[in-house]
């Protein structure tokens, strides 16, 4: 099989010159779960070459409604490693590095290869979200987009992309910007923020009371419910967002 043939579609879209530019990329992903997974299918199914993984998390039963790498064999297993097996299961040549870490300030961005062009923050805690995103502020050089919480949410047309500042429906993505302006001095009022972002317009739902009531000790009810075609549209819209950057930056430096 020719790697020519397998992207021949991405060739045609961006033309030579940006599809090359996808191709060398390298992109971290840091989460890898029921947005993460996602991002990171769409990425190497778009030929970037190179991906760095990075999440401390194994596969669960209760993942399996949402995340892409959960299936009956991989529960488990790393994230991680789960992820890579499925990339090179169609794209063996790509180079993926794994890193069964949470992301924390006593190893960012030491963690990161010094390679890398592009971030995508698919994780949910806020501090390190913050972290991600002080960082990202400080390193226009990095492509980098912070993914909202997909959790109570059912209309994946809601899902939409925008600067932090424009952030709507999203409490996770709104605490991240109050700690910016509050401890990373991030512009206040209408002015951007200079972070993209990938949320929902719509409302969060709580979850169903029927299902608290049947609780079985797992993790399926605990938190908010969860549906695929939102989670799965977060972490395209994600991966997207960062193909179609990297390609406006390159014919910018051009």
């Amino acid at each position: 099989m020719q790697v020519d043939r397998r992207f021949s579609g991405i060739d045609r879209l961006f033309g030579s010159a940006g599809a090359e530019c996808i191709k060398r990329a390298h992109v971290a992903v840091v989460g890898v779960g029921g947005v993460g997974s996602w991002a990171v299918e769409s990425l190497a199914r778009s030929g970037v070459a190179q991906l760095t993984l990075i999440d401390f998390d194994q596969v669960a039963e209760s993942n399996i409604n949402r995340q892409l790498h959960a299936i009956e064999s991989s529960i488990g297993q790393a994230k991680v490693v789960a992820m890579r097996d499925r990339v090179h299961s169609f794209y063996p040549e790509c180079q993926v590095h794994v890193f069964e870490h949470f992301v924390e300030t006593n190893n960012w961005p030491m963690i990161l290869p010094p390679d890398v062009s592009a971030v995508i923050d698919a994780c949910d805690q806020i501090s390190a979200k913050v972290m991600l995103a002080a960082w990202a502020r400080q390193n226009s050089a990095c492509t980098f987009v912070s993914v909202g919480a997909a959790g109570g949410k059912r209309h994946a047309h809601f899902v939409n992309i925008a600067d932090l500042a424009d952030v709507t429906h999203d409490p996770l993505l709104a605490k991240v910007r109050y700690q910016l302006r509050k401890e990373h001095a991030a512009p206040r009022e209408a002015k951007k923020m200079s972070i993209t972002c990938v949320y929902s317009r719509e409302n969060v739902m709580q979850p169903d009371a029927s299902c608290a009531s049947q609780n079985d000790g797992s993790l399926n009810c605990h938190g908010f419910g969860s549906l695929v075609s939102v989670t799965a549209t977060f972490g395209h819209c994600a991966a997207g967002t960062i193909l179609n950057q990297l390609v406006l930056r390159q014919t910018k430096i051009r």
